[in-house]
């Protein structure tokens, strides 16, 4: 069976979204599950293309234009290729659009990840975008497909509430263990056991609804603000970047550090240093980061506009509201907290993506839903109708 992902952007600063599909994609191949991916360059001289320059990556001159992003290049070759199921990765693009039509004209499948889209924040922003677009194209790409993928039974509610009535596959976002992972983790103990250092973490794309503001309000808030540190790590939105500072600055905060984009092995060696990763977004799909950072047993505290009710079942982070308050308590928490019960916590933290995450069992996951969808193989379990 031939398989054609298609994404709009594929460079390394897209955040997440990119993330997971180059780990998905890459851990397919490698488990001879081929699936090639269609995309764009990037237009950002910045920016760099995800991956090593695998062949399963098809990547055409970008020659996108207009904020849809109409691209003859995608166009002409969807037209072209010849792919017994389609799976475009997110919404509203014109690459996104382009690869649901074509699969219905040479009446193939096809398979929509949302990566969050669907939520109603975001649906909300810049509706008078999304609204013609909606009227034109994707209701009718979304009322045909042949199967949504949901990373977490929230966002199988949020496309349903959208008003999508067939099968949804709730399947997770891989996470991929690079091979140096454990040496990293097992510096975890060693770490902690030294001169302890209340060091709290944020990783992401900068953007206002990522709100990461409310860290700073909760660490000015500690009554022992100087006892730690917050490291800021990505970049985004230079205007929202530089709302921070100004934050920062204003609220007289001599332990913040701007850190920039991290990836690779210093993304890992900047996870472990940390006493608690913060994840205080409006919403989140599903967070990269915190499989990540649980992975190398740092705990995790992500706000209820998160999928992450996890992160208190298994006990190795905090669910909770994301208002400076909270924040602060759980900091205070850590900041309390002796070291070998917060050790218990990443254990329990790196258990729990062993058991639910791993890329490999993510992959079979993926391709067991695409034998189905070709007719092939009897439903998963993990599709709901």
């Amino acid at each position: 069976m031939k398989i054609l992902q298609t994404i709009p952007e594929f460079g390394s600063l897209s955040g997440g979204t990119s993330t997971c599909t180059y780990d998905l994609i890459s851990t397919m191949n490698c488990a001879g599950y081929h699936v090639d991916l269609l995309t764009l360059q990037s237009k950002n001289p910045g920016d760099r293309l995800m991956g090593q320059g695998e062949n399963w990556i098809k990547v055409f001159p970008n020659d996108a234009i207009t904020p849809y992003k109409y691209s003859q290049n995608i166009q002409n070759a969807l037209l072209k290729g010849a792919y017994d199921l389609y799976h475009t990765n997110g919404l509203w693009l014109y690459c996104n659009h382009e690869t649901c039509l074509v699969a219905r004209k040479k009446k193939k499948p096809y398979l929509i990840t949302p990566h969050g889209m669907l939520y109603p924040d975001a649906v909300k922003r810049s509706y008078w975008k999304k609204w013609p677009l909606l009227q034109l194209f994707f209701h009718t790409d979304i009322a045909n497909a042949d199967c949504f993928h949901a990373t977490c039974r929230q966002e199988m509610e949020h496309i349903r509430n959208f008003g999508y009535a067939g099968p949804i596959a709730i399947i997770p976002n891989p996470t991929v263990s690079p091979d140096f992972l454990d040496e990293i983790a097992q510096q975890k103990a060693a770490i902690m056991s030294q001169k302890r250092v209340n060091r709290f973490g944020f990783l992401g794309r900068l953007h206002p609804v990522k709100k990461i503001e409310n860290l700073l309000y909760a660490i000015a808030a500690l009554p022992d603000k100087h006892d730690c540190e917050l490291v800021i790590m990505g970049k985004g939105d230079p205007d929202y970047e530089q709302f921070l500072r100004n934050e920062v600055t204003r609220l007289r905060l001599m332990n913040v550090t701007f850190r920039g984009f991290v990836f690779g092995r210093k993304k890992y060696e900047e996870l472990v240093q940390l006493s608690g990763l913060f994840v205080p977004s409006d919403f989140e799909n599903f967070g990269m980061i915190v499989t990540e950072a649980l992975s190398v047993g740092t705990p995790v505290m992500a706000s209820l506009g998160t999928p992450w009710e996890d992160l208190n079942i298994y006990k190795c982070g905090w669910w909770v509201d994301r208002d400076p308050d909270n924040i602060a308590h759980v900091m205070e928490q850590i900041m309390y907290m002796p070291t070998e019960q917060l050790l218990e916590m990443g254990f329990r933290g790196r258990h729990l993506v062993m058991e639910k995450f791993a890329a490999s069992q993510v992959a079979r996951q993926m391709y067991e839903l695409y034998e189905w969808l070709g007719a092939n193989a009897s439903k998963p379990k993990f599709v709901y109708e």
